[in-house]
């Protein structure tokens, strides 16, 4: 375990598995999201109250539970880098960052879209939306802080030390149906509860949360690919790999 964790503090050896990885993370999450697009929307019965307003979760209900896996992930790999340095963890971190806040975009999005015909209105300052609201802004502070910082060091330590901080809302969101009154539904399903939906819904469900992490990986791994190349340019394995071969010779 320890030989693996530091191979993974070398970037050459995390450029060829993750380009290995990426062929079988893009097929796959691409099949899968196809396939639940298709059985959540035109095979999944409507819901007895909410008729077919409510197929919005199969997007919904991914992009917000993997927006909050995302910064899960960034603040483990703060925790890395600030104790081992380790600078794949903040290659990670950068690359995550923009895609997490996209999700988190989208997930607000897709749920006011929701809640205009379930709740009457866009948005309200439910706990749930609200709490979802500030990771969005901590997505974009993280983003802006390692923008405003030119020394590489210094912006990746104050973003670790950020996003840390920040960790502290992700059960807010998690648990704030359950702890204050709000108008958000409690979780659809989870892994100590049986599921409140029927298989026909929760199934094209847990396909798409599976092909929207496969995607997170494909697009996560590209993007530390051409992060790893940037920060690694003068490397001699960066400058052979990019030289054509007729060229070295």
């Amino acid at each position: 375990m320890w030989a693996f964790f530091h191979k993974l503090g070398s970037p050459k050896w995390f450029f060829d598995i993750a380009g290995r990885c990426i062929p079988w993370f893009a097929g796959s999450s691409i099949a899968l999201l196809v396939l639940g697009m298709v059985w959540g929307l035109l095979f999944a019965p409507p819901d007895y109250q909410q008729g077919d307003s409510y197929r919005i979760i199969f997007i919904h209900v991914p992009s917000s539970a993997l927006a909050m896996s995302c910064y899960v992930m960034m603040a483990v790999a703060g925790a890395i880098h600030l104790v081992w340095r380790m600078k794949l963890a903040d290659v990670f971190a950068k690359a995550a960052a923009p895609v997490g806040a996209a999700l988190t975009f989208l997930g607000l999005f897709t749920g006011s879209v929701w809640g205009k015909p379930t709740w009457g209105t866009w948005w309200v300052w439910d706990a749930r939306l609200t709490s979802m609201l500030i990771l969005l802004f901590l997505y974009l502070g993280i983003i802006a802080l390692r923008a405003a910082i030119e020394d590489p060091q210094t912006s990746a330590r104050a973003v670790s030390v950020l996003t840390l901080v920040g960790v502290v809302n992700i059960p807010i969101i998690k648990y704030s149906v359950n702890w204050w009154n709000t108008l958000h539904q409690t979780a659809t399903f989870t892994l100590t509860n049986k599921p409140t939906m029927p298989p026909s819904m929760y199934l094209p469900l847990l396909v798409m949360l599976l092909a929207f992490y496969l995607f997170f990986a494909w697009i996560v791994c590209v993007r530390m690919q051409n992060e790893i190349l940037e920060r690694e340019k003068r490397t001699r394995w960066v400058r052979e790999l990019v030289t054509p071969a007729t060229a070295r010779r």
